[in-house]
């Protein structure tokens, strides 16, 4: 697994990682021009995406049918630099019609335990939360 992250001005970067591109920057607060994600946004961004494939694929073995399918990602962060997250939280929130709430949870539980990676990295950095919504 590779990624290549190049400069182009003041404090914005592109990210690229096979095919695809990334602008990355800095918020204007911290005197970037807001013109891509934040790095630490994008670490929360991988997090979700991983679990979120993760639960997925493992509702489709189970023959479940969503009808809509997100995960919310926030995190606390400390206050002294180097500021690092505290405390990670994850949402799951499903759409569909006759969802039973067992097979999520053993979904999300999968993810979490075994198979999300970037959960298993974040999870020795900061405590890692979860809920499940069904709407």
């Amino acid at each position: 697994m590779k990624s290549t992250v190049e400069w182009k001005s003041g404090l914005a970067f592109t990210a690229h990682q096979g095919n695809h591109d990334l602008p990355l920057d800095a918020p204007k607060e911290s005197g970037g021009q807001d013109s891509g994600a934040s790095p630490k946004g994008l670490l929360l961004s991988g997090l979700g995406g991983c679990t979120g494939v993760d639960v997925v694929s493992i509702l489709e073995k189970m023959r479940v049918t969503l009808d809509g399918f997100a995960v919310q990602v926030s995190a606390e962060l400390t206050e002294e630099h180097p500021r690092v997250f505290s405390a990670i939280h994850l949402r799951y929130v499903f759409r569909g019609r006759d969802l039973v709430r067992e097979k999520l949870e053993k979904a999300v539980v999968l993810s979490m335990d075994r198979y999300c990676g970037v959960s298993a990295m974040l999870a020795k950095a900061a405590p890692i939360t979860w809920e499940i919504v069904i709407e």
